[in-house]
């Protein structure tokens, strides 16, 4: 009876010489599922005791006292009837095949062990370091999937631009951070402007820059900011200019951004060329205490409102206070003075009452 187990399932292997203990695997439905099966001193299959993986466990839970009647053709039932069970289930486990993992570690091996920096138990999940030229590090997310290498993987990480690599089934996982390195050098120009932005302004926005921000708002001073787009494509041409606060403030400075776009040198970084062309120096962490240029707002008295800063600005020249978006818009409803036409709300300052204000 014992030389049936090898007959019919030959993934299965005797682990003694007395051919009571057999171990491997049993395929349905292209699934490798773990056992191992323990028989008696007298070899007879009715005896015997059956210990699989907790996904083969989880799917015999509601056959089971029917494999306890067909032990001894339990093999025979398993690769027929049972695909049944596994067709019927809407999202079957996928578990990989037994060399896969082999294959994995061998890849990893050629990749350099230096270059990962977290696996799952499942070895489905890989976290790879890689590093630009100018030493900035970046993580690469690698999520197998079941027919790996056949089915390419899913790939994320923080940069500004999609992911895509190439994938056939004899890439490797060394060529596929080959190819994520190759991208990270594309954007390293992109990732200098920034850095020296970040570097030599007070940064309002966002308050903690990631890899993939391509936004940046920066100080100017009287309550003023200009909030800058640049292109991870074209990083030192003229970026996508917004201008933010009191109009009697930001009018002047955007007729020179206008006045002066012709002045702008592609082959110098968007930091000097913005001060050229607007004609100011901006504040930076050498010169200013970032507490005088984060003025709170004037009806909540507090900088971040929900991750929000405060944008409404008085333009009033004796006033300039600015507000959070949404504290005046509920300071304004509140006021029987205010009026509302169409999605424009007009009314007074909050902290100078006797100063008009609109908020759109």
């Amino acid at each position: 009876m014992d030389s049936l187990l090898v007959k019919e399932n030959p993934l299965l292997l005797p682990m003694n010489k007395e051919r009571t203990v057999y171990d491997g695997f049993i395929t349905v439905q292209e699934q490798d599922f773990r056992m191992r099966i323990l028989l008696p001193p007298d070899r007879q299959i009715k005896q015997a005791k059956l210990h699989c993986c907790w996904q083969l466990k989880h799917l015999l839970a509601e056959y089971e006292p029917i494999v306890k009647q067909v032990v001894q053709s339990f093999f025979i039932f398993f690769s027929t009837n049972f695909e049944v069970c596994v067709q019927s289930r809407p999202s079957p486990l996928s578990i990989p095949r037994p060399q896969s993992y082999s294959e994995l570690i061998a890849e990893l091996e050629t990749l350099g062990w230096d270059k990962l920096m977290f696996i799952d138990s499942d070895f489905r999940t890989l976290r790879l370091k890689a590093e630009d030229s100018s030493g900035r590090e970046h993580v690469l997310t690698v999520k197998l999937k079941t027919k790996h290498p056949a089915e390419a993987p899913e790939c994320s990480a923080d940069v500004p631009v999609p992911l895509a690599f190439s994938w056939t089934p004899q890439t490797t996982l060394a060529q596929l951070h080959g190819q994520f390195l190759l991208l990270l050098e594309s954007l390293s120009d992109f990732w200098d402007v920034l850095d020296e932005i970040d570097q030599k302004t007070w940064v309002l926005e966002p308050e903690k820059p990631s890899r993939s921000d391509t936004m940046r708002r920066i100080a100017i001073g009287n309550n003023a900011s200009i909030k800058v787009e640049v292109d991870p494509k074209h990083p030192r041409m003229l970026p996508e200019c917004c201008l933010l606060g009191a109009e009697h403030v930001v009018t002047p400075l955007r007729n020179k951004l206008n006045a002066n776009m012709h002045l702008w040198n592609p082959e110098c970084g968007v930091l000097l060329n913005l001060g050229d062309v607007l004609e100011l120096q901006f504040p930076s962490p050498a010169t200013h205490e970032k507490s005088s240029l984060s003025v709170e707002c004037g009806i909540c008295y507090s900088y971040l409102l929900d991750s929000s800063i405060p944008d409404q600005v008085c333009n009033d020249p004796r006033c300039g206070q600015p507000f959070h978006q949404d504290c005046l818009y509920q300071w304004l409803r509140a006021l029987p003075s205010s009026r509302q036409s169409f999605n424009i709300v007009f009314g007074d300052c909050a902290v100078s009452p006797s100063l008009p204000l609109t908020l759109r």
